[in-house]
């Protein structure tokens, strides 16, 4: 059952991020470039009204604090993460718009896939040097959150995490909302 649920969520996620527009690698990188922020306001009211219901469904109980997750931080992260950027910068994918572009038919996104299952491989075969290396050790406490919860130590424990998140959630939605479609124009 789970993995049908998957499968349905997914299908919804990849129209959604069609209909947006996020399958056109160039849509990314005019965004990237400031030019064109269709897509940037899309994510920020993405983000910001689906923390606001998660923090409202955590907080009334509807959804429990066993099941966030919250990852640690190490330097390997860090690392993939900038790798992550820079592939994301120069081809207008990730992973998430890669898979729905090629859905779609775009071949460039097939290129995308391959390029990142090539580098899972080798963090894979590289695993145990970067071990060594000390490049997973946990940075900045390991798992914490910002704010005040039930499963994890957090940066602001005096604050709820209704209103930290809640806040950072309505600034997203504010500034999804007041951010103008072009910055930039050619």
């Amino acid at each position: 059952m789970e993995i049908l649920l998957a499968l349905v969520l997914g299908t919804f996620f990849g129209v959604a991020l069609n209909r947006a527009g996020a399958t056109n690698p160039n849509y990314i990188i005019n965004m990237l470039r400031l030019r064109d922020m269709h897509l940037m306001k899309a994510i920020l009211l993405a983000v910001g009204v689906s923390s606001l219901l998660l923090f409202v469904g955590l907080a009334v109980g509807m959804i429990p604090a066993a099941h966030l997750s919250v990852k640690a931080a190490y330097w390997g992260v860090l690392l993939g993460g900038a790798l992550l950027g820079v592939g994301f910068a120069l081809s207008g994918y990730c992973p998430g718009t890669a898979l729905a572009a090629a859905a779609t038919g775009r071949r460039d996104a097939l290129l995308f896939i391959v390029g990142g299952l090539l580098g899972a491989f080798a963090y894979m075969i590289t695993y145990p040097q970067m071990k060594a290396a000390g490049l997973l050790e946990h940075l900045w406490g390991g798992e914490i959150t910002l704010a005040q919860n039930a499963k994890y130590e957090a940066l602001l424990g005096a604050w709820p995490a209704l209103a930290v998140a809640g806040g950072i959630a309505v600034l997203l939605i504010v500034i999804a909302t007041v951010l103008p479609r072009y910055l930039f124009r050619k």
